[in-house]
């Protein structure tokens, strides 16, 4: 018999993993089964792969499917009115795809946990139909490209599934899914490709692997603020008592981990004995990159997820709509914007903060997915955070409070010149608005945050006044800087202490959730 020439060579894959639905009433045994269907699917495929790259063509087309969580309830029994997710809108079939469940563990055993408490129905677990792209199985330093040629590249969309933008679109987030007949209703906003592909940008823009993100989340326009939360960062990790704070490591970007001291000798987190902080050699830890990613991140570690994830968006609403896009799907307890801003009060000072209470969208960039006449409203847990965040670390409180802080609409635009723009065009507007401060993505942030179910707030910080002659000059910009960004962001990581104390079911408000609501958070 003669061979097959290399890269002709057929090699016989079996049928992907299959495991038909079953029934739970345990949420924890139904993450199990999840877990086991996902890696045996990914196992299969990832095999599959290895063979191709090693020039054996499958003798078939290759798939692997995600796994799928499906709920069925037949009764209008309404939950507890003051939850805002947990339960399913009304009678019928719920499904959603569920992916990496060692990152997501903890979120589905509670989404699953819900959703049995409130319906007192089991759930459904089995292999879906969605199959799983082939880039998405691999792990996240494995690039098949690398290791094969052009012609087998073209070759690998005839054998494997790729990512499809078509499968991974915001339609349930923006409230125009459409149901159709036969079709269950989701119970998640995203489904796994789309999880999946965000979680593969994330890793591209902020050069920190998605595991490191923590569960509340500050925005920043400017590397100063990074610079004092990296400094920060490291103070934190020479404190050998946790109790003091409850972080453990500090992620930056390339994955440079450093983790909290210890009296010597003694064990720290992740197995190691040491006398004092450093870079750990942690599994998947990379050296520091060259040159800082696009969107850089930066992580305050708590052992339960709730730390603090730190992101420099750099300047504009596109910026601002594409980090939210794909931060959003890690399902953040909270998300603030700390920034700069420019003041349009004559009565405001530099230095002094503006914690938005409305916005005007003249950024442009949600508008198809969400339209500009939808309000956004202030959430009262976050606004009573900040609020008293700021009173603490300024030692002012009540009527003295408003020297330094005032609370009212920030308008955000796409126009980073508009103080060029003949003078009555946005000023009227902005007047008429009642807006007190302009930057260019505060506005982005809490539109996606509403779209994605998500508490934002915003607090920023009067660098330049345009429209009174304070234009944002080197020596007065240096000098601003000194004096109030270590002070803004002791606000903003006082302000998550606070919110961090409050239960999700308190802090993720009803004002958030549509009519016909998914019901994982």
């Amino acid at each position: 018999m003669t061979p097959d020439p290399p890269g002709q060579r057929v090699s016989a894959v079996g049928n992907p993993p299959f495991f038909p639905p079953q029934r739970y009433d345990d949420p924890a045994a139904a993450l199990a089964q999840v877990v086991a269907i996902y890696e045996a699917g990914v196992d299969w495929l990832r095999d599959a792969v290895q063979r191709f790259v090693a020039g054996q063509d499958p003798s078939h087309r290759v798939h692997a499917f995600y796994p799928f969580v499906r709920i069925r309830t037949e009764t209008v029994a309404r939950a507890d009115s003051r939850l805002s997710y947990g339960f399913v809108a009304g009678p019928g079939t719920y499904e959603t795809t569920l992916t990496r469940p060692d990152l997501f563990g903890r979120y589905y055993l509670e989404q699953f946990r819900l959703l049995l408490t409130n319906h007192r129905v089991p759930l459904e677990v089995g292999t879906g139909k969605t199959p799983i792209p082939v880039h998405f199985a691999m792990a996240g330093q494995e690039h098949i490209e690398r290791s094969i040629d052009a012609a087998r590249r073209r070759l690998m969309r005839d054998l494997f599934d790729l990512p499809d933008l078509g499968a991974m679109d915001d339609g349930i987030a923006n409230g125009t899914w459409v149901p159709r007949s036969g079709v269950p209703h989701p119970l998640a906003l995203f489904t796994a490709p789309r999880v999946d592909y965000s979680l593969h940008r994330l890793r591209h823009y902020t050069a920190t692997e998605p595991v490191h993100f923590q569960s509340f989340v500050l925005f920043t326009n400017y590397q100063f603020y990074v610079d004092q939360f990296v400094r920060l960062g490291h103070a934190l990790m020479t404190e050998a008592a946790p109790a003091a704070h409850g972080y453990s490591a500090f992620v930056e970007p390339g994955n440079v981990v450093t983790r909290r001291a210890a009296p010597a000798g003694s064990a720290v987190p992740g197995g190691q004995a040491s006398g004092a902080p450093g870079p750990s050699a942690a599994a998947g830890q990379h050296p520091a990159p060259g040159r800082l990613p696009q969107m850089p991140a930066y992580h305050l570690i708590r052992e339960d997820g709730s730390g603090i994830t730190m992101i420099n968006i750099g300047v504009g609403p596109a910026n601002a709509k594409t980090i939210t896009d794909h931060v959003a799907v890690l399902r953040p307890q909270a998300w603030i914007m700390l920034g700069h801003c420019a003041g349009l009060r004559t009565t405001q000072q530099l230095g002094d903060y503006v914690l938005a209470h409305g916005y005007v969208r003249e950024d442009h960039v949600l508008d198809e997915d969400l339209p500009p006449w939808v309000p956004l409203p202030a959430l009262a847990e976050v606004q009573i955070a900040l609020e008293s965040a700021v009173a603490e670390v300024t030692q002012l409180t009540g009527y003295e409070l408003k020297r330094v802080m005032r609370t009212g609409t920030v308008a955000s635009t796409d126009n980073r010149n508009w103080e060029l723009l003949p003078h009555g065009t946005p000023m009227r507007r902005f007047s008429q608005s009642r807006a007190i401060a302009l930057d260019m993505e505060s506005a982005t942030i809490a539109a996606n945050g509403f779209r994605f179910r998500i508490p934002y707030g915003t607090l920023l910080c009067v660098s330049d006044k345009p429209l009174h002659g304070e234009i944002k000059l080197p020596g007065m910009a240096d000098q601003f800087y000194r004096e109030r960004v270590e002070q803004h962001l002791r606000i903003g990581v006082r302000a998550i202490d606070l919110l961090r104390r409050q239960r999700a079911d308190e802090l993720h408000s009803r004002k958030l959730r549509s009519f016909d609501e998914v019901a994982f958070q």
